[in-house]
């Protein structure tokens, strides 16, 4: 009896050896990032009734963070891109994300022109025939890093056109949302 109750115990000891084995293993080696990060990605996927998704990578550059999209899906035309709040793509109308990213308190603008604007303001994505939009647009004033970093919050990508307009632009419904996260530099 005693052998059988070592056996048991012995048993029970080696799988609970392995089992935190295997919790290592599964975690992999420890993440260390050196430094600020320099890159960050966010991968759209598309809200109720929708077909538009894609990838947008935003990194540092000489003069600001350079923005580059590639998304598919949508509806040939002009479609308000931003960021927005939070990095929360759970809802299925893509409303989790909040509202534009604005930790300056501006008011809504064209990046592309001087003046007030939402930091999250990007302006349009224009699709092709094929439902097609790129994007590649360096901006000096989105920040990686720092008080203000985009790394978390969310992006959206609407159903109409950014005329920016008060106060957000009536870009209707929301098409696609993603989450910026931090990517492996390059």
């Amino acid at each position: 009896m005693r052998i059988r109750s070592l056996a048991i115990a012995a048993m029970a000891a080696g799988a609970v050896v392995a089992s935190a084995t295997m919790a290592t293993l599964a975690q992999g080696p420890a993440m260390k990032m050196e430094g600020e990060p320099t890159r960050a990605v966010a991968v759209l996927i598309p809200t109720k009734d929708s077909k538009a998704a894609g990838t947008i990578t935003f990194s540092k550059a000489d003069k600001g963070t350079r923005i580059q999209a590639e998304v598919t899906g949508l509806a040939p035309g002009k479609h308000g891109f931003h960021i927005h709040e939070f990095g929360d793509a759970s809802s299925p109308d893509g409303k989790a994300a909040g509202g534009h990213f604005n930790p300056r308190g501006k008011a809504h603008g064209d990046p592309s022109k001087a003046g007030p604007r939402h930091l999250g303001d990007l302006g349009n994505l224009v699709a092709d025939e094929s439902g097609k939009a790129t994007y590649d647009l360096i901006d000096p004033d989105l920040p990686l890093t720092g008080p203000t970093a985009i790394i978390g919050h969310g992006v959206v990508v609407h159903e109409k056109a950014d005329d920016f307009g008060q106060p957000v632009g009536n870009a209707g419904g929301r098409v696609a949302v993603g989450v910026i996260g931090v990517a492996k530099g390059m």
